[in-house]
C-alpha cells in the first residue's frame, strides 16, 4: 500500500509513546491530517514550548522551566534535604507532589532496569545519586518506585548500592486503595497490605 512519507513519519513517532500501538499512533495522526479546527497548530506551538522552556533540573531531574535549574523543590530551603526520594521519571514527581504530604527532596532515575529494552544499569543516573549521598545530609532514601518485576528489580540493586552507608532505605507503604475492597485486590497488593498493616 503506497502512503506518504510524511504521515509515515508521524505515525512512527505517535507510535514511539507510551500506551499508543501503532494502530492509535494512525489514528491520532489520520485525525491531524484531517483537523480543521485549528488542533493541529495547536498541537505543534503546544510542542514547541515544552522544547524550549523545559528541561530536567541538573541536580534531581525533575521538571523545570529552563530559566530555574536547579528546580523548586531543590532551591525550597524550607524542604527537609535529610530524605530524598527516588522515583522513575519526572512525572512521579509531579504525581507526589499533587498528593501532598512528601516536603524531601527528589531524585528522578529517567527509568528503571529492563535489558529488553537496553535499560542497564549506565542509562540510569545512579552516579549523580552516588554524589548527591556524598555532598548532602542525606538520612532516608525512599524508593518510590512503580511494583512491576522491572522496578523491583531497580529498587533491590539501588538498595543494594546503599548496603553499607549511613542512610536509612524505606518503600511507600502499600495497600488497599481507598474506595476499594479486597475482593478488587491483587495478590501481592492484599500481602503488601496484611503484611505492612498499621496500629488502629
Amino acid at each position: 500500500m503506497k502512503t506518504f512519507p510524511a504521515l509515515d513519519k508521524a505515525i512512527g513517532c505517535f507510535g514511539k509513546l507510551p500506551g499508543i500501538g501503532r494502530r492509535s499512533a494512525e489514528r491520532l495522526a489520520m485525525k491531524l491530517v484531517g483537523d480543521r479546527t485549528g488542533l493541529l497548530k495547536d498541537l505543534i506551538a503546544a510542542l514547541q514550548g515544552v522544547a524550549e522552556q523545559l528541561v530536567c533540573c541538573s541536580r534531581c531531574g525533575a521538571l523545570t522551566a529552563r530559566d530555574q535549574d536547579p528546580c523548586r523543590y531543590c532551591a525550597d530551603p524550607t524542604r527537609d534535604g535529610a530524605v530524598l526520594c527516588v522515583v522513575e521519571e519526572p512525572s512521579d514527581v509531579l504525581q507526589i507532589e499533587n498528593a501532598g504530604g512528601y516536603r524531601g527532596r527528589y531524585h528522578v532515575l529517567m527509568g528503571k532496569l529492563s535489558p529488553m529494552q537496553g535499560m542497564g544499569t549506565d542509562r540510569l543516573r545512579l552516579d549523580s545519586l552516588a554524589s548527591r549521598l556524598k555532598s548532602e545530609p542525606i538520612r532516608e532514601v525512599i524508593l518510590a518506585l512503580n511494583s512491576d518485576v522491572e522496578s523491583e528489580a531497580t529498587a533491590a540493586m539501588i538498595r543494594d548500592l546503599l548496603a553499607g552507608r549511613a542512610v536509612k532505605v524505606t518503600r511507600p507503604a502499600m495497600g488497599i486503595p481507598a474506595g476499594s475492597g479486597i475482593a478488587y485486590s491483587d495478590a501481592v497488593t492484599l500481602a503488601r497490605a496484611i503484611g505492612g498493616r498499621q496500629p488502629f
